[in-house]
């Protein structure tokens, strides 16, 4: 047996060895930390479950479809909603999804509606019941489209391609209000609540900003589903 026939033969070795393992891993592992599989917003968060929603950015149709599986009320935005500095395109207004919001209406992207449900739906909900002992009544918010800069700079923000939702505290069914500003790495459960639900969006949205980043987000949490990756 010559050289070539023996590489030829170890190559394809090689080849038939990575696709078994493809189909055991497609077959075996769960959806949510399997890339292969299909997305399905109500799959709990996984270690595929970013690259999911990073790959529906540039399908409406498919997105738009996991709202509707999803239960998610939204009422899709023409594509001359915004202004000429702002265009929206294939954007939407929330109507209703796992919380109501104190700032209406709530025009986003679609993958960032798509990522919003998740983290309500696996991090606030039981977070809020476990760390809080009562669920979440209100999720407040200072909106998420805004045609206008990064603070600072001269850059666009996601907030202008509607990309970005900023959080500035929850009112429980309790009546008690956990609030960013005052309670942000408080040594109580408000503080761990608040801790626990950034970390969450961490695995879900691209940038996760608190008031440890910079001033300027000393109030709120910042999420995006724009092209950078950051938590902090």
């Amino acid at each position: 047996m010559n050289n070539t026939l023996r590489r030829t033969i170890k190559q394809l070795g090689v080849v038939a060895t990575v696709i078994l393992a493809i189909l055991i891993l497609n077959r075996y592992l769960p959806p949510q930390h399997n890339p292969l599989r299909p997305i399905d917003l109500d799959d709990p968060i996984g270690v595929a479950t970013h690259f999911k929603l990073e790959r529906i950015k540039g399908d409406a149709d498919l997105c738009y479809s996991l709202l509707d599986k999803a239960s998610i009320a939204y009422s899709p935005l023409e594509d001359d909603a915004g202004t000429d500095r702002c265009p929206l395109s294939e954007a939407l207004v929330l109507n209703q999804s796992n919380y109501p919001y104190s700032v209406a209406p709530l025009r986003m992207s679609c993958a960032t509606t798509s990522a919003l449900y998740i983290w309500e739906h696996d991090v606030v909900g039981a977070l809020a019941d476990k760390i809080l002992g009562s669920p979440v009544e209100e999720v407040l918010t200072y909106g998420s489209f805004s045609c206008r800069n990064v603070a600072g700079t001269n850059r666009l923000s996601e907030h202008a391609r509607a990309n970005a939702i900023d959080i500035r505290g929850f009112r429980l069914q309790d009546g008690r209000e956990i609030d960013v500003r005052a309670h942000w790495r408080e040594d109580s459960e408000r503080g761990e609540f608040l801790e626990a639900v950034h970390d969450g969006a961490c695995k879900v949205f691209s940038v996760v900003l608190s008031p440890d980043y910079n001033a300027a987000h000393a109030d709120h949490f910042h999420f995006d589903m724009g092209g950078g990756t950051l938590c902090r």
